[in-house]
Protein backbone atom coordinates (compact mmCIF):
# COMPACT_ATOMS: atom_id res chain seq x y z
CA UNK A 1 0.00 0.00 0.00
CA UNK A 2 2.60 2.34 0.33
CA UNK A 3 4.47 1.56 -2.18
CA UNK A 4 1.59 2.51 -4.03
CA UNK A 5 0.77 5.95 -2.58
CA UNK A 6 4.15 6.71 -3.52
CA UNK A 7 4.34 5.65 -6.94
CA UNK A 8 0.79 7.70 -7.03
CA UNK A 9 2.67 10.95 -5.75
CA UNK A 10 5.81 10.92 -8.13
CA UNK A 11 3.25 10.53 -11.35
CA UNK A 12 1.28 13.40 -9.34
CA UNK A 13 4.65 15.57 -9.49
CA UNK A 14 5.39 14.78 -12.45
CA UNK A 15 2.01 16.03 -13.81
CA UNK A 16 1.97 19.00 -11.86
CA UNK A 17 5.45 19.61 -13.59
CA UNK A 18 4.59 18.93 -16.68
CA UNK A 19 1.59 20.90 -16.51
CA UNK A 20 3.92 24.09 -15.28
CA UNK A 21 5.82 23.33 -18.26
CA UNK A 22 3.39 23.68 -20.55
CA UNK A 23 1.58 26.76 -18.61
CA UNK A 24 4.66 28.68 -18.72
CA UNK A 25 5.03 27.90 -22.96
CA UNK A 26 1.16 28.81 -23.20
CA UNK A 27 2.00 32.37 -21.12
CA UNK A 28 5.15 32.73 -23.30
CA UNK A 29 3.61 32.56 -26.60
CA UNK A 30 0.60 34.64 -25.24
CA UNK A 31 3.40 36.99 -24.73
CA UNK A 32 5.23 37.36 -27.82
CA UNK A 33 1.82 37.04 -29.53
CA UNK A 34 0.70 39.88 -27.75
CA UNK A 35 3.45 42.00 -28.71
CA UNK A 36 3.27 40.96 -32.13
CA UNK A 37 0.07 41.69 -32.52
CA UNK A 38 0.32 45.29 -31.19
CA UNK A 39 3.21 45.56 -33.50
CA UNK A 40 1.13 44.24 -36.57
CA UNK A 41 -1.96 46.95 -35.53
CA UNK A 42 1.17 49.56 -35.39
CA UNK A 43 2.31 48.83 -38.82
CA UNK A 44 -1.55 48.78 -40.20
CA UNK A 45 -2.38 51.86 -38.92
CA UNK A 46 0.71 53.82 -40.04
CA UNK A 47 0.48 52.06 -43.31
CA UNK A 48 -3.15 53.06 -44.12
CA UNK A 49 -2.26 56.99 -42.87
CA UNK A 50 0.49 56.82 -45.21
CA UNK A 51 -1.62 56.02 -47.92
CA UNK A 52 -4.69 57.85 -47.69
CA UNK A 53 -2.65 61.11 -47.04
CA UNK A 54 -0.23 60.05 -50.01
CA UNK A 55 -3.17 59.52 -52.30
CA UNK A 56 -3.99 63.63 -51.99
CA UNK A 57 -1.02 64.22 -53.95
CA UNK A 58 -1.72 61.36 -56.53
CA UNK A 59 -2.28 64.30 -59.10
CA UNK A 60 0.81 65.91 -58.42
CA UNK A 61 4.00 64.67 -59.12
CA UNK A 62 5.84 61.05 -57.77
CA UNK A 63 8.20 63.27 -55.57
CA UNK A 64 5.41 64.90 -53.48
CA UNK A 65 3.40 61.39 -53.02
CA UNK A 66 6.91 59.87 -51.43
CA UNK A 67 7.41 63.13 -49.79
CA UNK A 68 3.79 62.83 -48.23
CA UNK A 69 4.14 59.23 -47.21
CA UNK A 70 7.77 59.55 -45.51
CA UNK A 71 6.85 62.17 -43.39
CA UNK A 72 3.56 60.64 -42.20
CA UNK A 73 5.39 57.47 -41.44
CA UNK A 74 7.84 59.66 -39.44
CA UNK A 75 5.16 60.79 -37.51
CA UNK A 76 4.30 57.64 -36.97
CA UNK A 77 7.21 56.45 -35.60
CA UNK A 78 8.15 54.11 -38.29
CA UNK A 79 10.65 55.57 -40.73
CA UNK A 80 12.62 52.77 -40.84
CA UNK A 81 9.84 50.57 -41.15
CA UNK A 82 8.95 51.16 -45.44
CA UNK A 83 9.74 47.87 -47.16
CA UNK A 84 8.09 49.33 -50.43
CA UNK A 85 6.30 51.86 -52.48
CA UNK A 86 4.47 52.02 -55.22
CA UNK A 87 3.07 54.78 -57.34
CA UNK A 88 0.60 54.78 -60.20
CA UNK A 89 -0.24 58.38 -61.13
CA UNK A 90 -2.97 59.78 -60.90
CA UNK A 91 -4.50 56.27 -59.80
CA UNK A 92 -3.28 54.29 -56.81
CA UNK A 93 -0.24 54.46 -54.02
CA UNK A 94 0.75 51.32 -52.08
CA UNK A 95 3.42 50.98 -48.97
CA UNK A 96 4.55 47.53 -47.48
CA UNK A 97 6.15 48.14 -44.01
CA UNK A 98 8.14 45.67 -41.99
CA UNK A 99 9.69 45.32 -38.37
CA UNK A 100 11.74 43.06 -36.93
CA UNK A 101 10.56 42.42 -33.84
CA UNK A 102 12.49 40.43 -31.01
CA UNK A 103 10.47 38.17 -28.86
CA UNK A 104 10.98 37.54 -25.11
CA UNK A 105 9.97 33.50 -25.39
CA UNK A 106 10.59 32.10 -28.62
CA UNK A 107 13.96 33.54 -28.86
CA UNK A 108 14.62 31.01 -26.10
CA UNK A 109 14.10 28.65 -29.10
CA UNK A 110 16.28 30.26 -31.65
CA UNK A 111 13.72 32.27 -33.10
CA UNK A 112 16.06 35.89 -32.40
CA UNK A 113 13.89 37.71 -34.62
CA UNK A 114 10.78 37.67 -35.98
CA UNK A 115 9.58 39.60 -39.50
CA UNK A 116 6.19 41.30 -39.06
CA UNK A 117 4.79 43.15 -42.15
CA UNK A 118 2.08 45.34 -43.10
CA UNK A 119 0.70 46.84 -46.44
CA UNK A 120 -2.11 49.18 -47.04
CA UNK A 121 -2.88 50.54 -50.85
CA UNK A 122 -5.37 53.72 -51.58
CA UNK A 123 -7.07 54.88 -54.98
CA UNK A 124 -8.68 57.51 -56.32
CA UNK A 125 -12.37 56.74 -57.78
CA UNK A 126 -14.80 59.19 -58.99
CA UNK A 127 -16.86 61.12 -56.88
CA UNK A 128 -20.52 60.36 -56.65
CA UNK A 129 -21.74 61.60 -53.51
CA UNK A 130 -21.10 64.69 -52.08
CA UNK A 131 -22.17 67.55 -49.18
CA UNK A 132 -20.69 71.14 -49.89
CA UNK A 133 -21.17 71.68 -53.14
CA UNK A 134 -21.88 74.96 -54.71
CA UNK A 135 -24.84 75.94 -56.21
CA UNK A 136 -23.07 76.12 -59.76
CA UNK A 137 -23.24 73.57 -62.52
CA UNK A 138 -21.30 72.67 -65.94
CA UNK A 139 -23.13 70.63 -68.65
CA UNK A 140 -21.84 66.97 -68.99
CA UNK A 141 -20.51 68.15 -72.87
CA UNK A 142 -18.47 70.75 -71.48
CA UNK A 143 -14.70 69.94 -72.05
CA UNK A 144 -12.77 70.23 -68.84
CA UNK A 145 -9.36 71.53 -69.68
CA UNK A 146 -7.69 71.19 -66.44
CA UNK A 147 -5.68 74.04 -65.52
CA UNK A 148 -7.18 76.30 -68.58
CA UNK A 149 -8.67 79.80 -67.56
CA UNK A 150 -12.11 79.27 -68.33
CA UNK A 151 -15.07 81.44 -67.00
CA UNK A 152 -18.23 80.24 -65.82
CA UNK A 153 -21.28 82.87 -66.38
CA UNK A 154 -23.83 83.63 -63.96
CA UNK A 155 -26.72 85.41 -65.67
CA UNK A 156 -28.97 84.59 -68.48
CA UNK A 157 -27.64 86.78 -71.35
CA UNK A 158 -27.38 85.65 -74.14
CA UNK A 159 -28.85 82.17 -73.87
CA UNK A 160 -32.20 80.67 -75.00
CA UNK A 161 -32.69 78.44 -72.13
CA UNK A 162 -32.27 81.10 -69.45
CA UNK A 163 -29.98 79.14 -67.51
CA UNK A 164 -25.98 79.23 -67.24
CA UNK A 165 -25.53 76.12 -64.78
CA UNK A 166 -26.99 78.07 -61.89
CA UNK A 167 -28.87 75.39 -59.15
CA UNK A 168 -31.61 76.30 -57.04
CA UNK A 169 -29.95 74.16 -53.83
CA UNK A 170 -32.91 74.09 -51.02
CA UNK A 171 -35.19 76.54 -53.26
CA UNK A 172 -35.14 79.28 -55.22
CA UNK A 173 -34.23 83.01 -54.26
CA UNK A 174 -31.01 85.18 -54.23
CA UNK A 175 -30.50 84.66 -50.53
CA UNK A 176 -30.83 81.33 -50.65
CA UNK A 177 -28.43 81.24 -53.48
CA UNK A 178 -25.42 83.15 -51.62
CA UNK A 179 -25.87 81.30 -48.54
CA UNK A 180 -24.66 78.05 -50.61
CA UNK A 181 -22.16 79.75 -52.80
CA UNK A 182 -20.76 80.82 -49.58
CA UNK A 183 -20.90 77.67 -47.68
CA UNK A 184 -21.72 74.80 -49.64
CA UNK A 185 -24.93 73.51 -50.02
CA UNK A 186 -24.66 71.05 -46.46
CA UNK A 187 -27.26 68.38 -47.64
CA UNK A 188 -25.79 65.58 -49.64
CA UNK A 189 -26.37 65.45 -53.74
CA UNK A 190 -25.52 62.77 -55.25
CA UNK A 191 -25.16 60.95 -59.20
CA UNK A 192 -28.81 60.33 -60.28
CA UNK A 193 -30.28 63.39 -58.32
CA UNK A 194 -33.25 65.77 -60.30
CA UNK A 195 -31.98 69.19 -58.79
CA UNK A 196 -34.61 72.46 -60.29
CA UNK A 197 -32.70 75.24 -62.07
CA UNK A 198 -32.28 79.10 -60.60
CA UNK A 199 -32.97 81.22 -63.57
CA UNK A 200 -32.74 84.57 -62.47
CA UNK A 201 -29.55 87.10 -62.67
CA UNK A 202 -27.85 86.57 -59.27
CA UNK A 203 -24.30 88.12 -60.54
CA UNK A 204 -24.18 90.54 -57.52
CA UNK A 205 -24.62 88.37 -54.77
CA UNK A 206 -21.75 85.91 -56.73
CA UNK A 207 -19.58 89.16 -57.35
CA UNK A 208 -19.54 89.32 -53.25
CA UNK A 209 -19.03 85.66 -52.42
CA UNK A 210 -16.69 85.26 -54.57
CA UNK A 211 -14.60 87.84 -53.34
CA UNK A 212 -15.39 86.41 -49.95
CA UNK A 213 -13.81 82.73 -50.80
CA UNK A 214 -11.04 84.70 -52.45
CA UNK A 215 -9.81 86.25 -49.29
CA UNK A 216 -10.41 82.98 -47.33
CA UNK A 217 -7.54 81.55 -48.75
CA UNK A 218 -3.88 82.69 -47.68
CA UNK A 219 -2.08 80.37 -50.31
CA UNK A 220 -0.38 81.90 -53.33
CA UNK A 221 -2.49 81.72 -56.43
CA UNK A 222 -2.46 78.13 -58.26
CA UNK A 223 -0.87 76.40 -55.04
CA UNK A 224 -3.10 73.52 -55.00
CA UNK A 225 -1.06 71.89 -51.55
CA UNK A 226 -3.40 73.73 -49.43
CA UNK A 227 -6.53 71.41 -48.75
CA UNK A 228 -8.38 74.07 -47.49
CA UNK A 229 -8.15 76.55 -49.58
CA UNK A 230 -11.63 78.22 -50.26
CA UNK A 231 -11.10 79.20 -53.55
CA UNK A 232 -11.39 75.59 -54.61
CA UNK A 233 -15.03 74.58 -55.04
CA UNK A 234 -16.95 71.72 -55.50
CA UNK A 235 -19.98 71.63 -58.30
CA UNK A 236 -22.11 69.16 -59.89
CA UNK A 237 -21.61 68.46 -63.49
CA UNK A 238 -25.00 67.43 -65.18
CA UNK A 239 -27.33 66.60 -68.61
CA UNK A 240 -30.48 68.78 -68.96
CA UNK A 241 -33.69 67.02 -67.24
CA UNK A 242 -36.74 69.26 -68.21
CA UNK A 243 -37.20 72.30 -70.25
CA UNK A 244 -40.70 74.27 -70.16
CA UNK A 245 -41.25 77.23 -72.42
CA UNK A 246 -37.82 77.06 -73.88
CA UNK A 247 -36.31 77.03 -70.53
CA UNK A 248 -34.13 74.51 -68.74
CA UNK A 249 -36.10 73.98 -65.24
CA UNK A 250 -34.38 70.74 -64.00
CA UNK A 251 -30.94 68.98 -64.61
CA UNK A 252 -29.71 65.91 -63.33
CA UNK A 253 -26.45 65.16 -61.94
CA UNK A 254 -23.73 62.99 -63.84
CA UNK A 255 -20.76 63.70 -61.99
CA UNK A 256 -18.89 66.46 -59.83
CA UNK A 257 -16.13 68.46 -60.63
CA UNK A 258 -13.53 70.93 -58.52
CA UNK A 259 -13.36 74.21 -59.51
CA UNK A 260 -10.69 76.87 -58.42
CA UNK A 261 -11.42 80.60 -58.43
CA UNK A 262 -8.47 82.49 -60.04
CA UNK A 263 -9.15 85.95 -59.64
CA UNK A 264 -12.23 88.60 -58.29
CA UNK A 265 -15.00 89.50 -60.21
CA UNK A 266 -15.56 93.20 -61.44
CA UNK A 267 -18.36 95.19 -60.77
CA UNK A 268 -19.46 94.74 -64.10
CA UNK A 269 -18.26 91.03 -63.97
CA UNK A 270 -21.07 87.94 -64.88
CA UNK A 271 -18.38 85.12 -64.57
CA UNK A 272 -16.35 83.23 -62.21
CA UNK A 273 -12.91 83.54 -63.44
CA UNK A 274 -11.37 80.12 -62.47
CA UNK A 275 -10.01 76.91 -63.40
CA UNK A 276 -11.23 73.09 -63.33
CA UNK A 277 -8.56 70.67 -60.99
CA UNK A 278 -8.25 67.27 -60.94
CA UNK A 279 -8.28 67.45 -56.62
CA UNK A 280 -9.21 64.60 -54.17
CA UNK A 281 -12.06 65.88 -51.75
CA UNK A 282 -14.65 64.76 -49.21
CA UNK A 283 -17.08 62.54 -50.29
CA UNK A 284 -18.38 58.92 -51.60
CA UNK A 285 -18.24 56.71 -54.64
CA UNK A 286 -21.24 55.34 -56.73
CA UNK A 287 -22.01 53.34 -59.53
CA UNK A 288 -22.02 55.37 -62.78
CA UNK A 289 -20.23 58.12 -61.30
CA UNK A 290 -18.13 60.03 -64.65
CA UNK A 291 -14.77 60.90 -63.66
CA UNK A 292 -14.46 64.41 -64.12
CA UNK A 293 -11.77 65.25 -61.88
CA UNK A 294 -13.50 65.28 -58.42
CA UNK A 295 -12.00 62.13 -56.46
CA UNK A 296 -12.63 59.90 -53.29
CA UNK A 297 -9.80 58.37 -51.80
CA UNK A 298 -10.78 54.61 -50.94
CA UNK A 299 -8.20 52.49 -48.90
CA UNK A 300 -8.48 49.47 -51.77
CA UNK A 301 -5.97 47.17 -49.25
Amino acid sequence: MGNFLKEEKGVAIIYVALSMVALLFITGLALDGGMLYMTKSKLQKAANAAVLSGAQELNNSNEQVNKIVNRILADHGESGSRESLQIVKEKKVRVGLLKKVKPAFVGLFGFETVDVRASAAASLAPMGRAAGVAPLGVHEDTPLNYGAVVKLKTDASGSSSGVFGVLALNGPGAKTYEENLRYGYQQEIKVGEIIPTETGNIAGKTRTVVQELINGCTSAIGDLSDRDCSRVILIPVYKPYQFDSNQLKTIQVTGFAYFYITEPMSSTDTSITGMFIKWPGTGFYEEGSIDRGAYVIRLTE
